[in-house]
């Protein structure tokens, strides 16, 4: 088996697993000592085949749209796993912390006095052009008067090794289910190697979550009513949607499944009509409630936002929340946190260039061919410019863009950021990762330990999206010596895991 990374070619970048050539970090040596014991790499083939297998028959699918010769797709899934020492996520666990916390007040301000805009952080215009602030927001009190509840933030690690925050998800984040069923799948494949390794278990996120939903229901409701809203079956992450309300003992409902009634929320049974008190919404704010947002949308609840503004149901997360996913506004969190937090940045962004100002406007249009060029929002790999790999004509079109509408777009250096170890057919080479971890804010901010790698499979390609034809990978985080004691969690009783079979839709 050891003959398997023979051939591994670094390739100049920060490498996950090996420090040099031959040479492997020291919390990856009982992986490959595993590996050495095994048979040979045809058994390594044939424990990829059983896991990738398994992926088909639990249906763990997603969707790509513009994908012509159908619809669902298997979630790639590639069996070497990243692995993150206990002291390097105790850091990465405090920048999240702090991240979370500053965009809470963020969020908040923004909706209510806007003092950063007052005192010159955060341009007026800038706010007030995103296309997703929400002025009929502004004065309404929120459930805990928490402005956001879930964020998915990605990061890279770059070529010295440090990591940086490339962008953050809060409207709806996705992708939390396939950290959970690597988890399951790895363990079937390598049933003792992570209860040996001392892995921090993940299973508990979707307890995290319920304790959420239920934290945010009105204080006067004991037992509170919680449903998962739904765009429906042809939307991308509908597997994830199921499986989340599943793992939750909740409903999964669609629009058309709920109606107001005095400014309250009711979800249709066949017994009648019962109570909703908090609605995990996996549903743009555009498609929410067709009298105040787009009135073409046949998926959200008429009345739905009056319900909101009185307080009668909590949505998870809040309407607005998407401003901090607009990639201008990124761009000043570092900023918000010395603002709020009279801090710095524990975890630095990317460096970035906005197209709005006029100095590094003319830097991005001078430097296209060296650049990575991202539209504020869109997602999933789409609407961006890699300059060194695209044609002269694929430069023109964004510098036309870019001119056209210079608020729409963002510039950053080509990265180099690190890989790690892939399976690509009878090979072992690297393969680009980023990290997706999950943090939510409730009463006390958890953060999954780890969260999704995301692996772009395709040889030299930067872009790690599903949509793109990337992958992901196992995250395993080890446990610090203060949790050996309670590391007999990782076996995660198999009595608890999601059955088998394929949700039939």
């Amino acid at each position: 088996m050891a003959d398997f990374f023979n051939n591994y070619d670094l390739g100049g970048f920060y490498d996950e697993m090996f420090s040099s050539p031959g040479v492997p970090r020291d919390h990856y040596k009982p992986l490959l000592d595993r590996y050495d014991a095994m048979t040979g790499i045809d058994e390594m083939f044939s424990r990829q085949k059983a896991a990738d297998d398994t992926f088909i028959n639990r249906g763990v699918t997603f969707t790509v749209y513009s994908d012509q010769a159908g619809t669902e797709k298997i979630f790639p899934f590639d069996l070497i796993p990243r692995i993150i020492a206990a002291d390097e996520w105790a850091q990465m666990e405090k920048g999240l912390t702090q991240r979370m916390t500053a965009l809470d007040h963020f969020l908040k301000d923004i909706y209510s006095d806007q003092r950063i805009i007052k005192e010159g952080i955060i341009p007026r215009e800038l706010v007030e052009s995103c296309s997703h602030f929400r002025p009929e927001l502004v004065g309404v009190k929120l459930p805990r008067n928490r402005h956001v509840h879930i964020n998915g933030t990605d990061l890279i690690r770059d070529a010295d090794g440090s990591y940086r925050v490339l962008e953050d998800n809060l409207r709806t984040p996705s992708g939390v289910s396939y950290v959970l069923e690597n988890r399951q799948i790895m363990k079937r494949v390598f049933p003792n190697l992570l209860r040996n390794y001392r892995v921090r278990p993940v299973s508990g996120y979707t307890s995290d979550l319920l304790d959420l939903l239920n934290w945010l229901a009105p204080e006067h409701v004991p037992d509170p009513t919680v449903v998962l809203l739904t765009p429906g079956v042809y939307n991308s992450a509908y597997y994830e949607h199921a499986f989340l309300a599943r793992q939750m003992g909740i409903q999964i409902v669609e629009g058309s499944d709920l109606v107001i009634e005095k400014d309250k929320v009711y979800m249709k049974r066949t017994g009648g009509l019962t109570p909703v008190h908090v609605i995990y919404r996996r549903l743009d704010d555009d498609f929410l409630d067709p009298k105040v947002f787009r009135k073409d949308s046949l998926l959200g609840v008429p009345g739905l936002f009056e319900a909101y503004r009185k307080g009668n149901v909590a949505l998870t997360n809040p309407i607005g929340t998407g401003i901090a996913d607009d990639k201008a506004v990124y761009y000043y969190v570092p900023q918000m946190i010395k603002f709020y937090l009279g801090e710095e940045a524990l975890l630095p962004n990317v460096e970035t260039y906005l197209t709005s100002d006029e100095t590094e406007r003319k830097f991005i249009l001078e430097n296209l061919p060296k650049l990575v060029v991202k539209s504020v929002n869109e997602a999933g790999g789409y609407g961006m410019l890699i300059g060194p790999h695209s044609t002269k004509e694929q430069i023109q079109e964004f510098h036309d863009k870019i001119v056209a509408n210079p608020r729409n777009f963002i510039a950053q250096p080509t990265l180099s950021f690190s890989r790690c170890p892939t399976i690509c057919g009878d090979e072992m080479g690297g393969r680009h990762i980023d990290l997706r971890p999950y943090v939510l804010n409730g009463e006390s901010i958890k953060i999954i330990p780890g969260g999704l790698t995301r692996v772009a499979l395709k040889k030299g390609s930067l872009v790690v999206n599903s949509s793109q034809g990337g992958g992901s990978k196992d995250t395993w985080v080890l446990a610090d010596n203060k949790e050996i004691a309670d590391i007999r969690e990782v076996a995660e009783d198999l009595s608890t895991t999601v059955k088998p079979e394929k949700i039939s839709v």
